[in-house]
Formats: C-alpha cells, structure tokens, sequence
C-alpha cells in the first residue's frame, strides 16, 4: 500500500483526499509505514512525531467529515527543516548546542502550511547551522542520498531532498542562501525553488538585513507539487518588510504556456568556473529540449566579477550576527567550516562590507541587464555530481582545487547575489545514474514564470519518474 500511495504527486494525493477516496488517516499510515522502512537507509527524517501527526490527521478527516472548507494542502504529510522552529517538536540546526532545544511556537511558515491543512509529521536532517551544501552532524550524522547510499545528499536542506526523493513525504520546506533548496534538489532528482526574497516572509527574523539572502521556500518530486505548496507559504505579512503582495494563491493557476520565441542565456560556466564534465554533459543536453519547445538559446555575456568576494563577505557577516552571543568555549565546539567563517568575520571592517555592497550591487546591474536582453538564464545548478558521503566536500574539480567548503557550489551562491528567483528541475544523470538538475533563473519577482518554465522542461523530458534504487 505504502509503495503505490507514496510514489503519487502531491497533486494527485491532495485530490484524492478532498474527493473523500483517500483519509487524511490512511495517506499518512503509508507515509510512516515508508518511513519506518527506508529511512534507515539515507537518514532523511531525524526527529519523527507519529502521534502528534496521527491526531492532525484525524483532526483533519473530522473537519473534512462536517464538511467545513479544506486548505489546498488538506492531509498532505510533511517534515519541516530542523531550522525551521516548532512548537513542541525538537529544532537542533544540527548542532550540539540545540540537541534539546524545543521551541514553544511555531514560525510563520509552519503557521500557513498547517492552516492550508497539512499534517507535520517530524523534521529533516540539516548540517550543522546551515554550514555547506553536504549534510551531516554531530547530532544526527549523514543524509545519504536515495540514488546512491554511499553518495551526498546535497544540503542544507539535503534531508528533505532525500526524504522526497525516496517517496517519505510528497512536499517538503528548505532555506537557501548559497544554493540549499537548489543543491538537494539537484542531488536528489527533485525540484527545489528558491523564490525571490519576501515571496515566503521569514517571521520571524532575528536578523531581518539578510531576508534577501537567506530565503524560505518549497521542494517537491514535481514542478506543480512545489508550485502548490509555495501557494501555501507565499504572500504578505506586515512584520516582513521586504514581503511582497501578490497570495500565495497565485501560485494554483495552470502552468502551461508556450515558450515560443522565449529567448534563453546558456550560461555554461558561470564566467570560467570549474564543472564537471558529466554535469557539463547533462546541462548542455537540455539546449535541444528547450529548443524543441520553440525558445531561443543564446550564449550568455553575464560578467561574474566580484561575485565570489561579495558573498563570502555576506555569509561570514551572516554567521557572525546569527552566533555573536557563542562563549569562546561552545565557539570552539563549532565544525572548522563555521569557525573559519567567524574568523573571517572577524577580520571585517566597514571597508570590505561597503566593497561587497558595492560588487553585489553591481552583479545585481549587469544580471538585471542580461534579463533586458533575454527572459531567463539557463545554467548547471552544482559544479559536481554527488560526491562520497564521507568527504567533508569536494577537494578538486576537473584538476582545480577547491580551496574553502563552498567553492564548489558557487554555481548557486552567485545567482543568490542577483536577487532573482532561481529554480533547479531534474536534467538527467550521469552514466553512473548520478541526478543532474538544471537551474533556470528569471527576471525580477517572475517566479511564475520560472515555474512554467520549468514545468515545460519537465513535461518534455519526465525525468523525475526515474525513483531510486530503495524498494
């Protein structure tokens, strides 16, 4: 049962569900009947709440039964970030520091999630405060990817893409700020959108100068699976400055669309970066298809230059502001990689941070020129395939080291600076059936049409019906 239920669309679920052929019940006995069995495998989901997810759901089949009006999310099971607070269930951002750590109320999202009806059932695995793009640890250990145990997950929402890939929940949250919904969906032969900032309000917000950078946003198997789930996070809340005004509900109209004419920017290499030629592969294999559908390629004349400074500058301000209050001694506790962004922090002064503002600002200005020019940006989500599980990250790409614990991703990290909403879709696989995702970036606040596009993409390839090797 648990096997045909689970591997349905979120679409499909939520139909069967409100047309009453399906409990609220019954769709989440599948989901913890999988879980039970294959989490074990990959490690996705780490703090589970049965119980707490049983009575959501009778709950929700008794308000169903009296016939009140249901959430589009009405019965849909679904785990949260462990960044993510909860009220009552464990938040540890995967450090030692919140082993325990139970909040008493729940943020926003989860607020809007539960109202349009879903039924929360635990929290997905994370690395350690967010820190790279590959999860594990101390507190949970490693997320292994479905596709390939002794590979990455991707992070750092590698638990919810694994969780979706492997048929544990059909919709899932993340955050991203360098790459962290685009990089698990890419690992994860899944869908992660990173909308535009303000589109999913983050309340609340204990830093709110970096709601540009670090977003919230949706993951599913599907592009209108994450669609239908971001109409249940997105639209305005008065306590987020930076929230935008179009509802969520929006995001339910169709996606169709013909993309004839369309002109898109290729961007293989984002300016001379280091990819890996099975990724290369992969990503220029999807210039036919989008051709197919009548849009234009062009080659993209986007200039990187300061990317790299700019952000490394923002996420060690990022750390430092989030961890200020850290003794020396629980600083000391902290992984290398967090360390060696609050040393870099430390040695910032108001010189480097009105540089950073300034190359971020002009990156910002030649990517909104490019999107004068052509309606999206086409370009690989990661650098590299799924690496071993057991790397802290990858040293080399293609015979370049990589010097610090994000330089391989900056294939995302640089996007994030645009300010744009960004998407990845399954793209194909490597040889070795490794998932490569695409990443389509839009114009200012389109994150519409980011998603028809890359629903277009998927209908013409379907490669997100290709499912683990788990069952």
């Amino acid at each position: 049962m648990d096997e045909l239920l689970c591997a349905k669309t979120a679409c499909e679920l939520a139909a069967l569900v409100a047309s009453g052929e399906l409990s609220a019940r019954e769709l989440l006995e599948a989901h913890l009947e999988r879980i039970e069995r294959l989490n074990p495998a990959i490690n996705a989901i780490v703090t589970l709440v049965p119980e707490q997810a049983r009575a959501s759901a009778a709950e929700a089949d008794e308000k169903q039964a009296r016939g009140e009006s249901l959430g589009p999310l009405h019965g849909l099971p679904i785990a949260h970030k462990d960044a993510v607070q909860t009220a009552g269930i464990r938040s540890t951002m995967g450090s030692p520091l919140l082993a325990n750590h139970v909040p008493e109320a729940d943020d926003l999202l989860v607020q809007r999630v539960r109202a349009a009806g879903a039924i929360t059932i635990g929290k997905t695995n994370m690395p350690e405060f967010g820190a790279g793009s590959h999860t594990f640890n101390p507190v949970f250990g490693p997320t292994r990817n479905p596709y390939d145990t002794t590979r990455s997950a991707g992070g750092s929402s590698g638990g919810a893409g694994a969780a979706l890939a492997a048929r544990l929940l059909p919709i899932a949250d993340g955050s991203d700020m360098g790459g962290s919904l685009r990089n698990p969906g890419n690992f994860n032969n899944v869908v992660g959108l990173r909308p535009s900032p303000g589109r999913v309000p983050n309340v609340p917000a204990s830093h709110m100068a970096w709601e540009a950078f670090t977003v919230l946003g949706p993951m599913a198997r599907t592009v209108e699976d994450t669609a239908l789930l971001l109409s249940a996070m997105a639209g305005p809340d008065p306590r987020s400055p930076i929230s935008l005004e179009t509802p969520g509900a929006h995001f339910r109209d169709g996606l169709e669309r013909s993309f004839g004419g369309v002109r898109i920017a290729f961007d293989p290499d984002l300016g001379g970066l280091p990819v890996d030629r099975r990724v290369a592969r992969v990503v220029a294999e999807a210039i036919p298809v989008l051709e197919s559908l009548g849009a234009v390629i062009e080659a993209s004349k986007m200039d990187w230059s300061g990317a790299n400074e700019a952000f490394h500058t923002f996420r060690a301000l990022l750390f430092a502001s989030g961890l200020s209050g850290l003794p020396d001694a629980a600083r000391e506790a902290l992984k290398p990689a967090i360390r060696w962004n609050l040393a870099l922090a430390d040695d910032l002064g108001a010189t480097d941070l009105l540089r950073a503002e300034r190359e971020r600002s002009a990156v910002h200005a030649r990517f909104a020129a490019l999107l004068e020019e052509v309606e999206f940006v086409m370009l690989p989500v990661n650098q590299v395939p799924p690496f071993d599980v057991d790397l802290e990250y990858p040293s080399e790409i293609e015979g370049v080291p990589m010097k610090h614990y994000i330089d391989w991703m900056r294939s995302a990290s640089y996007v994030t600076l645009t300010g744009h909403p960004a998407i990845s879709v399954p793209a194909g696989f490597t040889d070795d059936g490794l998932p490569v995702g695409l990443q389509i970036v839009g114009r200012h606040h389109d994150d519409f049409g980011v998603l028809q596009l890359a629903y277009a993409f998927q209908e013409a390839t379907e490669h997100w019906k290709r499912r683990p090797p788990l069952d």
